[in-house]
């Protein structure tokens, strides 16, 4: 309870900053309690990368408080625009780190240039927060949030379009590959780089669009990435030779890794927290089913007499068609972006040109986004057990999506003698479980609610692991009823195809709910977990389909699928391990927060100081009667 009274204290201090003299002793400290639905947690977006704060831990063992990473925004009624655009999402973007700037400013000892022009320098401004614009209250119409639900969905549709082109393009060239290395004269193993370097793409664009989206906001990377999705395409189509396929399928990979790293934040910024789990579910949909739709249409593009560069006309049209609607549909949904175009609008109409954004006053610091995007999400996926294990879970799941790609042909196409365009409607099989696995994860949203109320709205990062452990025993299986039923012809096609129900909702169950628990697990570090656990699982997904011919030749369909399965058995022990002694492993990290205790409070007082930089002068001129309501607050002020 302890961090209840500090996190009142604080609101307390701020009321009393912003507030005149005269009518802060009207402010009353009675805030509603905190609802369950409101700290729900699901992945966002720049969850792939820049969302983490700054801090990072002194030593081991220190227990920081199990707040939400959203600062828990709606718990009080307080100024929508304060809280969701400054506190939050402000603070945490890339370039706003209190710590780089006070280093630049001990570091630069030079003395400050003339102002020019025989001008003495100017007397120092009023008041800067006077001149920052902010949101109209919670109702604002400006706010994505308080859309018409029309408009959310018809966004949210248009969006999980663009994700679906992004993740279809990444497998429709598996059908090409034979094809290309005919036209070419390389082998089929060359030309299959043209997926793994799609997929190699996906692992690295992330940490550019990922920041982009929290500097200038979500729209400007959407459309700029379809744009160069579409050319790269084009590019790949049009190519020469297999040189410039292979380069053009890794930008095209890079430029449309942006929807899968952008789009959830959209879904973060239009919906609230009771049902922004459900929609950021039904995205993963499309990132999921994307990579199986495309086989069968690209099978029956090689048959015809359009040949294999169809398959990349195809997306290029695809994707042309989503930048079109981003380009003129898609609106700005980030508040701070949003309160940026507002203020720009004021500065015209007033010609005040102090009127602006707390975005505007961002400075790029390089190296917090080198150690935001890549060194903290490094340490976490080599130091950190439960973020190492998981990852290597979910790499070897994510590698077998794409093995897939090359074992059903082997199954339908080799065995059974399906045509290409034929052999790739198996996959629909995989497509139902995973819908399935979508709509059992939704299912279970009351019961989760539920068990959030009884717990003080407090969640359990191991009550997500059910899910995870069930799909882990409905992977292997998948695999070993997949290799002892296709293996040979006297066994039905359909029964191999069925296969696909229990690989398909055993993948969607493990991912959806293993990354709902990084999330719940590190919180504040979230964001850098997964984007070390995306590292790691793309880069199986570009490894995996380059050896999965030599085994299936080699060791043959029933044994290379035994293997796969026992390694998916050998692995489902890791989230029963995190279900029993996973808050043992949490108490011993150094970036995973535990329960509330002194050290947490302090521990909590500390980041408190770092992300209200703006008010640190205010803050020391506080009443006595808030300091000895804050304590430790005032104290490392």
């Amino acid at each position: 309870m302890g961090l209840n009274n500090i996190d009142k204290a604080i609101e307390d201090a701020e009321l009393d900053v912003a507030s005149p003299v005269s009518t802060r002793s009207q402010r009353h400290h009675d805030f509603p309690e905190r609802r369950s639905e409101e700290i729900e947690r699901v992945v966002s977006a720049s969850s792939v990368s820049t969302t983490s704060t700054d801090m990072e831990p002194t030593q081991r063992g220190v227990g920081l408080s199990r707040v939400s990473t959203q600062r828990d925004l709606e718990r009080h009624v307080t100024e929508l625009s304060r809280i969701q655009t400054q506190r939050s999402q402000h603070s945490a973007t890339v370039g706003r780190s209190l710590k780089s700037k006070r280093s630049k400013a001990s570091l630069s000892s030079r003395p400050l240039p003339p102002f020019g022009a025989g001008k003495p320098y100017p007397p120092l401004l009023p008041n800067q927060e006077d001149f920052v614009v902010e949101f109209d209250g919670l109702d604002d119409p400006l706010h994505a949030q308080n859309w018409p639900l029309v408009k959310k969905l018809l966004t949210a549709t248009m969006l999980g379009y663009t994700t679906m082109v992004a993740a279809f393009g990444s497998s429709i060239f598996s059908a090409a590959t034979r094809a290309v290395g005919v036209e070419f004269g390389v082998s089929s193993d060359v030309s299959l780089l043209g997926v793994s370097l799609y997929v190699l793409g996906f692992a690295t664009g992330p940490t550019f669009w990922a920041p982009l989206s929290e500097l200038k906001g979500r729209r400007l990377p959407l459309v700029l990435s379809m744009f160069g999705f579409t050319l790269f395409n084009i590019a790949c189509a049009t190519a020469k030779d297999i040189q410039t396929v292979l380069i053009t399928r890794f930008f095209a990979g890079f430029f449309g890794a942006c929807p899968l790293a952008v789009v959830a934040a959209v879904f973060s910024d239009m919906f609230d927290n009771r049902t922004r789990g459900m929609a950021i579910t039904v995205f993963s949909m499309t990132v999921f089913t994307g990579p199986m739709l495309a086989p069968f249409i690209g099978g029956f593009i090689i048959e015809s007499h359009l040949g294999w560069r169809w398959t990349a006309y195809l997306v290029a049209i695809m994707g042309f068609v989503a930048f079109v609607l981003d380009l003129f549909f898609l609106r700005e949904t980030y508040p701070p972006s949003i309160l940026v175009e507002k203020a720009s609008e004021l500065r015209r109409r007033t010609l005040n040109w102090g009127i602006h954004a707390k975005q505007e006053e961002i400075e790029i610091d390089v190296k917090e986004l080198i150690t935001k995007n890549f060194s903290r999400p490094m340490r976490l996926l080599f130091t950190e057990p439960i973020v190492t294990l998981l990852s290597i879970y979910m790499a070897f799941i994510y590698g077998l999506l794409y093995l897939f790609l090359t074992a059903y042909p082997f199954v339908f196409q080799g065995v059974h003698g399906m045509s290409a365009g034929v052999s790739g409607l198996t996959f629909f099989g995989m497509i139902i479980g995973q819908l399935i696995a979508g709509v059992t994860v939704l299912m279970q949203q009351p019961w989760y609610q539920r068990k959030l109320a009884a717990n003080n709205g407090v969640p359990i990062p191991e009550w997500r692991l059910p899910s995870v452990i069930a799909g882990g025993v409905s992977f292997a299986a998948g695999l070993f009823w997949f290799g002892w039923s296709g293996y040979t012809k006297d066994i039905h096609w359909i029964v191999p195809t069925l296969s696909g129900l229990l690989s398909g909702f055993g993948l969607a169950s493990i991912f959806l709910q293993a990354l709902n628990y990084l999330v719940d697990s590190y919180l504040m570090f979230a964001a850098s977990a997964i984007a070390g656990n995306t590292f790691l699982r793309s880069l199986a997904g570009a490894g995996f389909p380059l050896f999965s011919r030599y085994m299936f030749e080699g060791m043959g369909i029933q044994w290379a699928s035994t293997l796969l399965g026992c390694v998916a058995a050998a692995l489902v022990p890791i989230p029963v391990i995190f279900y029993l002694y996973g808050h043992k492993l949490r108490a011993k990290s150094a970036y995973a927060p535990t329960s509330p205790s002194q050290e947490a409070e302090d521990s909590a007082d500390e980041v408190v100081e770092k992300e209200y930089d703006g008010n640190v002068c205010a803050l020391a001129n506080i009443s006595r009667q808030h300091r000895s309501r804050a304590g430790s607050i005032a104290s490392a002020v």
